[in-house]
């Protein structure tokens, strides 16, 4: 899975959504401008020792990341779409599309994708979940719709053993 930020502004968020990337074997993409300089503390403390580890890519627009990718099936996650996340068939080496903060992704790009649009639903009075919680929802129900593919699916204790249910 791919997840792609459009300008995202705030460092810990990028952080955050590094270190969920990392976790699940999905990539990175970041559109700039950025809002912060990838070096800062801050990303790097939100996305721990993790940080080296991710599949991160950058680009200088929106043209350049569709242009490197043509044929990516993008979903575009935006407050103002019609469908929800729950709605959309997701495949394995799929691109998930988060805008910025303040401002999510520009409508110029949502209405030529309007049946790639999809929403998490939420209260009417409310703006906007936090940009990684949203991304960590919708790329598990990604990743779930494709059976976890390739993730670890037991758990382990550190110290002791589970004991077989009787």
């Amino acid at each position: 899975m791919n997840i792609v930020l459009h300008e995202p502004e705030i460092p810990a968020n990028t952080g955050n959504i590094g270190r969920t990337c990392v976790v699940t074997g999905s990539s990175l993409h970041l559109i700039k401008p950025l809002g912060f300089e990838i070096s800062e503390k801050t990303l790097r403390r939100a996305g721990l020792d993790y940080w080296s580890k991710l599949d991160v890519t950058l680009y200088d627009d929106y043209d350049s990341f569709i242009s490197t990718h043509p044929e990516a099936n993008i979903w575009y996650l935006t407050t103002k779409a019609e469908r929800s996340y729950t709605d959309a068939v997701f495949g394995p080496d799929d691109y998930l599309m988060f805008g910025k903060e303040t401002a999510g992704i520009p409508e110029e790009i949502l209405v030529k994708n309007r049946d790639h649009c999809i929403r998490i639903p939420m209260v009417k009075e409310e703006r906007s979940l936090n940009l990684s919680n949203a991304a960590a929802i919708v790329l598990y129900e990604a990743l779930r719709q494709n059976d976890f593919c390739g993730l670890e699916d037991k758990g382990k204790l550190h110290r002791l053993s589970w004991q077989p249910e009787r």
